[in-house]
């Protein structure tokens, strides 16, 4: 891609791509990219020889051919060595091959699996630093407004020898900060509000989506500019977590509105799910399905709503606000699905562990959820805009990234995003040791075993960092380590404020760390003076992952950059989310610790088969859904974009 992708005459003053375009690449092979980096340390020899003085002239020169030439494969090589010269003499830092090879990956248009450890914050600034020296604004997003702002902070003095400018976006900034951290060359920012932030822009442009029709309403409007400068290029940190986990998630720019109707109506269909019989009036198949209405419920509801008139007159309203009431009340439970902080309901993010403050359930569950847990219900809201990421970041004419776990949805990635996945070389080999899967016959059989485990690792001087599925489990394994008398600290979605503090710590001798599928991604886990010797971190994996990508990032933490370390999986039969061949011992299993009825292998076999189906299945609802949503916006299409 020859073109610089930034506002111009060109892309004009907003670029995005259409989904039908192609992505412009090289699509170079693994070889190329070994040369790439090859050629990288012949220019490095080049640049750290150079006096300040002669750096910046050099620079000035390096700029001006970029911008002739375009980011192309003949110049991303002194590209990254100029970047890697910038980082050791402002870091003090020496940047390895294995990230100058990410950084390529990432240039090609390509998703890098990097392992956990292995420098994927320097790499994507090698990627968001090329981009900006050829005048291309860059887009890095990260997990949290946390590792925003220290990413942003830590690796301005870089930039600022480069002569570029860095801007971070977070949740409580005003819209003018926001306009000009969207302004300066690198711009950190999360997925999140990077998304909300376009959605505000497309309110202003409206169905102007010509470059034309974009600046003749500029001329003769007074509101003001859009936020962002387009969609230029994005290098996504932690790629998995947003394009796959998070991709079917809806974000919408919602106004509030304060419609007392609506929540009285949500509060009749609470009263009356309280009247239904669970088994004669809706039956629930599994704690995690929806309750369904039996045909004697349906009779029933009608009856009991007979004397409310208005909406419930409607037997499609009725039935669909007690159904959602029902889910409320039975299937929705607090410290798993969601946490009250503050008097208000909180989401707690399925896939990451964390609380998502200002995410709501959509069609009323939310405010039945708060009537439920006897809160002050939200305002109502009117949606202004939606969108999901499936559909967002296709439209970035440059886009790449990097996460640990990559190669189990490959295939996915390519088909939606059309983004290869390329494995990045180990630095040092792994010194990983995966022990054996062991099985317990109910959960507190499983958390006294755990904390006799925990009690013979801490003596040894080795850390611990055990996995949990919930919130609800993480407290209950944290008062039988008090009980024990074993110190600890807790990492779920109550203490995310505190959550890099925490995984900082995690590594010292005789540290136990209690988490949930948090686990702080993007935030190393130093080992204190003597872990690596005593054994390194071990990590306790005590839930049964819908994914094996999951699993894998669990046991990331551990083993790092060839440091010693161990990881271990141990699940109990009677857990509610694990596969219905495991629950399926209860019967038969005779309650010994680690006794499993089964021989190691094939216990893994049957755990990889079930999440591989669940993967699956999961793959077959975000297709279902992308196609679903891109046949509504063909039927808007007179109205312009869907959302």
């Amino acid at each position: 891609m020859n073109t610089i992708s930034a506002p111009g005459v060109v892309w004009g003053n907003y670029p995005e791509r259409r989904e039908s375009d192609p992505l412009g690449t090289w699509r170079l092979g693994t070889a190329a990219y070994r040369k790439q980096v090859a050629e990288v340390g012949k220019y490095l020899a080049f640049w750290q020889n150079l006096s300040e003085a002669n750096f910046a002239a050099r620079l000035v020169n390096l700029r001006g051919r970029l911008a002739r030439d375009g980011l192309n494969s003949a110049r991303i090589a002194e590209t990254l060595a100029v970047v890697g010269e910038a980082i050791r003499r402002t870091q003090n830092i020496e940047v390895y091959d294995c990230q100058y090879f990410a950084a390529a990956v990432i240039l090609d248009n390509r998703l890098a699996e990097m392992a956990t450890g292995e420098g994927k914050t320097l790499a994507a600034l090698l990627a968001a630093a090329s981009g900006a020296l050829a005048g291309i604004p860059v887009h890095v997003l990260t997990a949290n407004d946390y590792l925003v702002a220290r990413d942003a902070e830590r690796l301005a003095p870089v930039c600022a020898l480069l002569g570029l400018s860095v801007g971070a976006v977070t949740h409580d900034m005003q819209e003018k900060d926001r306009r000009l951290a969207y302004s300066r060359s690198i711009t950190y920012v999360t997925a999140k509000e990077l998304v909300f932030d376009y959605l505000r822009d497309g309110l202003r442009l409206g169905t102007r989506r010509s470059d034309l029709a974009r600046r003749a309403h500029a001329l003769e409007s007074k509101t003001e500019p859009p936020l962002l400068r387009g969609l230029c290029m994005a290098v996504i940190d932690e790629a998995d977590s947003l394009l796959i986990d998070e991709a079917q998630m809806p974000l919408i720019l919602s106004r509030q509105e304060n419609d007392a109707a609506s929540r009285g109506f949500h509060w009749q269909a609470m009263m009356l799910a309280e009247r239904l019989s669970a088994n004669i009036d809706f039956e629930q198949e599994t704690e995690h399905s929806r309750p369904l209405l039996t045909e004697a419920g349906r009779h029933r509801l009608a009856a009991l709503a007979a004397p409310l008139g208005g909406r419930w007159q409607s037997w499609r309203q009725r039935e669909d606000a007690v159904g959602m009431a029902l889910a409320a009340r039975h299937q929705y439970r607090r410290n798993h699905h969601y946490l009250i902080r503050d008097g208000k309901v909180e989401i707690i993010d399925e896939v990451t562990g964390r609380a998502a403050p200002g995410r709501i359930w959509a069609r009323g569950l939310h405010t039945m959820i708060e009537i439920k847990e006897g809160c002050k219900p939200s305002p109502s809201t009117r949606t202004l805009a939606q969108i999901t990421y499936q559909r967002f970041f296709p439209r970035y004419l440059r886009i790449g990234g990097m996460s640990g776990t990559l190669q189990e949805a490959r295939g996915e990635l390519r088909e939606i995003y059309r983004l290869p996945v390329v494995s990045v070389p180990l630095r040092t080999p792994s010194a990983r040791k995966m022990l054996p899967t062991r099985l317990f016959a109910s959960r507190s059989q499983l958390w006294a075993a755990v904390t006799e485990r925990i009690r013979e690792l801490q003596a040894s001087g080795r850390p611990v960092l055990v996995g949990t599925g919930s919130v609800a489990e993480s407290e209950t394994l944290s008062a039988c380590l008090d009980r024990a008398g074993i110190e600890h600290q807790v990492l779920n979605a109550r203490f995310d404020q505190e959550e890099a503090m925490l995984v900082a710590r995690a590594g010292q001798a005789g540290q136990v760390t209690v988490t949930t599928n948090m686990a702080g991604r993007g935030t190393d886990i130093p080992l204190g003076p003597g872990v690596n010797e005593a054994g390194g971190l071990h990590v306790l994996c005590c839930q049964h992952n819908a994914s094996r990508r999951i699993d894998r990032q669990l046991q990331g933490r551990c083993a790092r950059q060839g440091d010693a370390g161990s990881s271990e999986t141990w699940l109990a039969v009677d857990e509610e989310s694990g596969p219905t061949f495991i629950r399926l011992l209860k019967s038969t299993n005779q309650g010994h610790y680690g006794e499993t009825m089964l021989p190691t292998w094939l216990l893994r076999a049957g755990l990889y088969w079930h999440q591989a189906q669940r993967s699956a299945s999961q793959r077959r609802v975000r297709r279902q859904l992308l196609q679903a949503d891109r046949e509504w916006e063909q039927g808007l299409s007179f109205r312009g974009r869907g959302e």
